[in-house]
């Protein structure tokens, strides 16, 4: 049995030219980062005019999560269409559709068009997700590929906060708002457009794609759902109930609310160290190798999850750990996902890259959109009992896998 988290029995990744991945890398970083700082002002933008114009507030919630499931429909075919036009050429497509959608919402009020531009922005989103990952980890140089993924994801995590800010700075009511992210989504494009031809992926007619594809990456790797999965749980999806869970704790609307804060922040500290860490320790002389390395930090942020998880029975009679907590979710979750993303970009590339990496958001997204579901109903259902239950249900056999993982690894 082969993983993400198990030595590979076949090739590395070949880099590309120094000159070339250092252009790459400014590209794909610029246009990454412009494109969701637009997206991210978009998204609260466009439910606070629905909301204005006397839409209910579950329709609201329908029309934010039809970009979601835009996102869903189109990472298990994101190999097969960049099989097809190319990973460039894809790259190109992911950048355009956003814009052309956003001119869309940008000329018509009708309700049914909406639905439809937010669909068609998520298939964007998806294969944006997708490349965008794949890339860097190409890219970049492989005793610096660690800090170059740890980097990128913090980026990432950096967007979340600046779009809504300059919305905020803007007014969502002023006529200006739109036209600025169709303006950060055209520099977006403009970005996309400046990554240099990549060199043809050795495997880019044999490679299995679409559904065979991600299949196949499923069972070639097992570990890589679990890690994704675990990382995804903790870091996206229970951010969006913290709230709930500060104000089940008898916290304030204000500290309730904060917990986000404490979780963004752990993912936003702990993921470049975590990558930079792997770098490092893939220097020195020891088992397992570079592999071996980013294995023993990944356990390690298992049990950090694990160990933190297990700190909720004293949350409740001391509010403060919350926060504490909360941070510890955010920054091993971001980091168990940053390191998955490093191992599988260390030894792949091409389609197949594309495929594995198309595995792990699938995965990351799962646990995502699970965790709040879930999540707010055991505190509804179960506060004191089955919340608790379901995070450990959560971390222990992600931890536990993990360190099986290290075991046959020693």
């Amino acid at each position: 049995m082969t993983g993400p988290l198990q030595p590979p029995p076949h090739t590395h990744a070949t880099p590309p030219p120094p000159a070339l991945a250092r252009r790459g890398l400014w590209a794909i970083f610029s246009a990454t980062f412009f494109e969701l700082v637009g997206y991210f002002m978009l998204m609260p933008l466009l439910l606070l005019r629905l909301k204005d114009g006397g839409v209910s507030t579950s329709l609201a919630g329908l029309f934010a999560a039809s970009g979601w499931v835009g996102i869903f429909v189109v990472t298990p075919f994101a190999s097969a269409i960049t099989q097809r036009l190319g990973r460039r050429p894809t790259l190109w497509l992911s950048s355009l559709i956003p814009v052309i959608a956003t001119t869309g919402f940008l000329f018509t009020d009708s309700l049914a068009a909406w639905f439809v531009f937010e669909f068609v922005a998520g298939l964007a989103s998806g294969l944006r997700w997708v490349l965008a990952e794949a890339v860097v980890a190409e890219f970049a140089p492989p005793h610096q590929r660690g800090r170059m993924v740890g980097l990128f994801e913090t980026m990432v995590g950096t967007t979340f906060v600046i779009g809504p800010a300059l919305l905020a700075l803007v007014g969502p009511a002023s006529p200006a708002a739109l036209w600025l992210v169709l303006g950060f989504l055209v520099l977006g494009l403009l970005g996309s457009l400046w990554i240099p031809r990549l060199p043809p992926a050795d495997d880019a007619h044999e490679a299995r794609v679409g559904l065979h594809g991600v299949w196949h990456a499923l069972r070639a790797h097992p570990l890589i759902m679990t890690v994704g999965f675990v990382g995804g749980f903790f870091e996206s999806g229970l951010t969006s109930i913290l709230p709930l869970y500060g104000l089940a704790l008898g916290m304030g609307a204000t500290a309730a609310a904060l917990l986000v804060s404490a979780s963004g922040l752990g993912s936003a500290l702990m993921m470049l160290p975590a990558g930079m860490a792997a770098d490092r320790l893939a220097l020195r002389p020891g088992r397992g190798g570079a592999h071996g390395a980013r294995l023993t930090i990944l356990h390690a942020c298992a049990l950090l999850t694990l160990l933190a998880t297990l700190l909720i029975p004293l949350v409740a009679g001391a509010p403060w750990l919350a926060a504490a907590v909360a941070f510890v979710w955010g920054g091993a979750g971001g980091s168990l996902y940053t390191l998955a993303m490093i191992d599988i970009g260390s030894r792949e590339q091409g389609i197949t890259l594309v495929n594995s990496t198309a595995v792990l958001v699938l995965s990351y997204t799962l646990g995502g959109t699970l965790a709040p579901a879930l999540g707010a109903a055991m505190l509804d259902w179960a506060p004191v009992v089955g919340f608790p239950a379901l995070l450990l249900a959560v971390a222990g056999p992600g931890w536990w896998l993990l360190r099986q993982a290290q075991r046959r690894q020693g």
